[in-house]
């Protein structure tokens, strides 16, 4: 027991089986033991190797192996969403759906107080029958649970605008979709295993939970996060972002060397996210809308769709066009630490949620190209409620312009600006509100608090129901 009269936590850990959901499950899983409360981690065979390494705290958090099993539609040892298609997922949803038995083995065993789950519909009765609390965690935004599964039911029968209508109350007039968008919210009426839509698989595992927790903090989505806790009638925690410490290592050499040629603020980076898969007439009309402004730029693509390479992708002629001043790398990159090399002024991005976090917190002037459902709000968020970058416009056909781009690249960096010079100021004081250690500590103790007291409620009432002579 600490001074306060709470005894430490026992959390299990079952995210959605995609790298986007394990890595920021795992931030908190580091968080949490970082202030001695134990972890364990529900997650596929295959997968510990490639997690290890970000362990922080290998004596209190404890991986614990699934053995996923395949279905018909799933590639042979199919764990993760890295190998599968988004139109076969639903086949390793379905996969995954059955281990239920070896994850009720495993429960039963650990005896968690709680378990943190997202995709999993069938975890809440699952853990109720063991004493268990089932906490839904959502690692994508607060906005995209407030105009999705929640609040109504969408079906593939909905027009246009049915799909895209505000629903009553939304704390936001800019934080939407557009019409030409709709497709992005009708996901959710797709069929995602076991017979569910994915919009009523997440209805279902949220309506089960004994609290919503976010990965996110009210200075940036507070109003959205309340619109969800009156949507369910539940509970609602905030965990912060859970960015995990900065590390100390200095970029390697060969960036360093290529950056240091130019002038401190100038170049364009660019990276589009793992999920990202370009036709090659998409990604050449990007490359030359990066040559059309005109400034230096790193971009970090994967080859498009067809192809090996960037190499083989590359417009006829850019390379002598570009010259040395445009540099475009088809493998890893380490973004974070890019962000904050002086010479980079701007960065190009898809707004996916993780990435988001990651430029809050640089220096960096922002350009928005969200392609799916929550990037699109991000964006929305980013660019028309914190006024902290901008949108690349689209044309007719939801393709991305040479022309656009190169004048969104232009607008931002452009100091006589005085909007992009709002947009600056605006990003710097957010990062520096963010950046406050206190805040982020503030955060994660609350969060942790509430967490104690939900477990020391479901105490009370066991000693209550329990008989005199079954006290000891």
């Amino acid at each position: 027991m600490g001074k306060s009269g709470y005894s430490k936590l026992h959390i299990a850990m079952f995210p959605w089986v995609a790298y986007g959901h394990f890595i920021p499950f795992l931030h908190l899983s580091n968080k949490l033991a970082h202030k001695g409360h134990k972890i364990s981690f529900i997650l596929p065979k295959g997968v510990q190797p490639k997690l290890e390494n970000m362990n922080q705290y290998p004596n209190l958090i404890q991986f614990v192996p699934l053995v996923i099993p395949h279905v018909d539609g799933l590639p042979p040892g199919a764990e993760t969403t890295s190998v599968v298609p988004l139109n076969q997922q639903k086949y390793l949803a379905f996969a995954v759906d059955q281990t239920r038995d070896q994850v009720e083995g495993i429960l039963g065993a650990l005896k968690p107080d709680m378990v943190f789950y997202d995709f999993w519909f069938w975890i809440p009765d699952l853990a109720r029958q063991l004493g268990i609390h089932p906490i839904f965690y959502v690692v994508v935004s607060s906005m995209i649970m407030s105009l999705g599964s929640n609040i109504r039911t969408l079906t593939k029968e909905m027009t246009v605008e049915e799909v895209t209508k505000l629903p009553p109350d939304y704390p936001s007039s800019t934080v939407k979709f557009k019409a030409e968008e709709a497709a992005a919210l009708l996901f959710e009426a797709e069929d995602f295993g076991s017979g569910l839509s994915f919009g009523e698989r997440i209805r279902t595992a949220v309506s089960g939970s004994d609290a919503i927790a976010f990965r996110t903090c009210r200075e940036t989505e507070g109003p959205f996060c309340d619109y969800v806790a009156r949507g369910y009638g539940k509970p609602v925690l905030l965990s912060g972002p859970c960015l995990p410490e900065t590390k100390t290592q200095q970029l390697d050499e060969k960036w360093v060397s290529w950056l240091s040629q130019f002038e401190p603020g100038s170049v364009v980076f660019c990276s589009l996210g793992s999920q990202s898969m370009l036709q090659k007439d998409e990604f050449q009309e990007l490359l030359l809308g990066f040559e059309l402004c005109g400034l230096p730029f790193l971009l970090a693509l994967k080859p498009p769709q067809g192809c090996s390479t960037v190499e083989e992708a590359l417009p006829e002629g850019f390379q002598d066009r570009v010259g040395g001043r445009g540099l475009v790398y088809g493998g890893w990159v380490p973004q974070e630490k890019l962000l904050h090399h002086p010479n980079i002024g701007c960065f190009v991005n898809h707004c996916g949620y993780g990435t988001m976090w990651e430029f809050l917190l640089s220096d960096c002037q922002v350009v928005l190209i969200p392609e799916i459902g929550d990037q699109i709000l991000n964006t929305r968020l980013m660019a028309n409620e914190l006024k902290i970058g901008v949108e690349v416009e689209r044309g007719k056909n939801r393709e991305v312009p040479k022309e656009s781009l190169s004048e969104a690249i232009k607008f931002v960096m452009d100091k006589d600006n005085e909007t992009a010079n709002m947009m600056k100021r605006n990003h710097a004081k957010l990062k520096q509100m963010l950046s406050n250690r206190d805040l982020q500590e503030g955060y994660i103790n609350n969060f942790i608090q509430a967490l104690q007291d939900l477990s020391n409620r479901k105490s009370k009432l066991q000693n209550k129901m329990n008989k005199p002579d079954d006290v000891w």
